[in-house]
């Protein structure tokens, strides 16, 4: 391999690392708004987002891809759709965190690559090899431990890998780079979310400009964290492997679920534990095959 795509390689993980890193942490930056309603930081999130995307597609000059999205009515049908579930993954997470569910949320992302390759077999009929199977029908069992322990679905973590696995199909239909795509939909979804905060504010539910100073800049912040990580995501997955990529990912739920269990004390107890043991043992098997495959690359590529 060449010095130079090693270099590409070490940024690569750099960037993808720092990414999920970002991610992982959300819950510190959330938790503090916990007395604001959820959906209030969700149309926040989007608004603030949409100017943020707005201001740093006119810096790298890149509003190309957008205005193109904009002239094409199916493509743009797919990115309201997408918009819509995305709104709702962040919605559910906000929401997970603030009432004390960091632990369940995290289990949504770890589960999330799973469901992925169960909407590959279903959505797009890709066919499945056998540790493939074999790490579906882990993770499964993994949930219908948890709800048998708990006695109800862990429809928070399902709710969660089911939108994000949703969002993901439908950017395949309307493939857009990272930045461009976000664009879109925050586009799309701020002039509804920038009406509910006018409405809130009208009827005197609006929370921004009567909290604290910290508070009122970790909403207009939220733009900011929303867009960093994906553009660090973005510029490291470039760089990198698929394989390689899927390996790293598991770096976010794991940083959430330390701080679900060692910050927030919230329950982890044998029964939670056990369930998380089988899920985790479907992605050390699913993982094991990324990485066979991305050793497998490295193998062929020329010194």
């Amino acid at each position: 391999m060449s010095s130079s795509s090693s270099a590409g390689d070490s940024r690569g993980v750099l960037y993808t690392v720092g990414a999920f890193i970002c991610w992982g942490l959300f819950p510190l930056y959330w938790k503090p708004l916990h007395e604001v309603p959820a959906l209030q930081i969700l149309c926040h999130r989007i608004v603030w987002s949409a100017l943020f995307v707005a201001l740093v597609l006119t810096a790298l000059r890149q509003w190309g891809d957008v205005r193109a999205a904009f002239r094409q009515p199916r493509q743009l049908g797919v990115f309201a759709l997408s918009s819509t579930v995305l709104s709702l993954n962040w919605l559910i997470y906000i929401w997970a965190v603030n009432a004390g569910h960091v632990v369940e949320g995290s289990l949504g992302y770890f589960i999330n690559p799973l469901v992925n390759v169960l909407l590959g077999r279903l959505v797009l009929s890709e066919r499945l090899s056998r540790p493939q199977k074999l790490a579906v029908g882990l993770a499964a069992a993994g949930v219908a431990w948890l709800t048998f322990s708990a006695g109800s679905l862990p429809w928070i973590a399902l709710s969660l890998a089911a939108t994000f696995g949703f969002y993901g199909l439908l950017r395949k239909m309307a493939p857009l780079p990272s930045l461009p795509g976000l664009a879109v939909e925050t586009f799309l979804m701020s002039p509804l979310a920038l009406a509910a905060l006018l409405w809130f504010e009208w009827s005197g539910q609006g929370a921004f400009g009567h909290v604290d100073a910290l508070r009122n800049g970790l909403l207009i912040g939220a733009g900011v964290v929303t867009a960093v990580p994906l553009l660090m995501f973005a510029a490291g997955a470039r760089r990198l492997k698929l394989a390689t990529v899927g390996l790293i990912q598991y770096i976010g739920p794991s940083i959430q679920l330390a701080l679900g269990v060692m910050l927030y004390g919230e329950p982890f107890g044998p029964d939670r534990a056990l369930g998380f043991a089988l899920i985790w043992g479907a992605l050390a098997l699913y993982s094991a095959v990324g990485a066979r495959e991305l050793w497998r690359g490295r193998r062929r590529q020329p010194a």
